[in-house]
């Protein structure tokens, strides 16, 4: 019988550490979070989805967790919130194909309003993107990027801290120690966020106004 507190799994004391390795490239790193099972999450996704892009990227890209089609493709940014930012991207001077993606969280969290139909979107809680920290903490590792764009709330909370809020910094500069390296880090919002707006061209415009700070930036 466990003694009382101890973890009975390994997803019971919500870290990826013992799954990444010691070394390796990010090939091997996407190898091994496929076997993650740092929290509970991995449990109901079909599949980790890690990061993807040029492994010398001069920009990384930091959004929440993988949507329903990420989580069914295995691969970040390929809905409709990955359309409009490859497109948002490349209207403020950055080439998506040069680009860095990947999110704070590896594993899409859900609901269902009924057994059997769609799975709803549920924000990862800030337990669940500490314990998935150790692979965004390799990935910077390994592609050293000299700007991290940050997508949004949870993203900027996993890398900047609990009391983060993306309408006080977005399209703000910042250079802060991340994962003990230092960073240049570049918030805004994340690109779902455009699609759910009201006023859905005056958010696009307003991400793409972020994103020119980062291209000003990288130039």
């Amino acid at each position: 019988m466990p003694v009382t507190g101890e973890p009975t799994a390994p997803e019971d004391a919500y870290t990826a550490e013992p799954f990444v390795p010691a070394r390796g490239g990010l090939a091997a790193l996407r190898r091994a979070a496929a076997g993650c099972r740092g929290c509970p999450l991995h449990r109901d996704a079909t599949r980790t989805v890690f990061g993807q892009g040029t492994p010398d990227a001069r920009v990384m890209l930091v959004g929440e967790q993988p949507g329903d089609q990420e989580d069914r493709q295995g691969r970040p940014f390929v809905g409709p919130a990955g359309r409009l930012l490859d497109r948002a991207l490349a209207e403020a001077g950055i080439d998506p194909a040069e680009a860095y993606v990947t999110n704070a969280v590896k594993h899409f969290k859900f609901t269902r309003a009924e057994p059997g139909k769609r799975r709803i979107h549920k924000a990862p809680s800030l337990r669940e993107a500490a314990a998935c920290g150790p692979w965004l903490a390799a990935e910077l590792a390994l592609v050293e990027p000299e700007l991290i764009v940050v997508l949004g709330a949870t993203a900027g909370k996993a890398l900047l801290g609990s009391s983060f809020r993306v309408g006080e910094v977005r399209g703000t500069l910042l250079e802060r120690e991340i994962h003990g390296r230092p960073e240049r880090l570049l918030p805004t919002v994340h690109p779902s966020s455009v699609l759910r707006a009201d006023d859905r061209e005056g958010a696009y415009q307003g991400l793409v106004a972020d994103l020119k700070v980062a291209a000003r930036t990288l130039s």
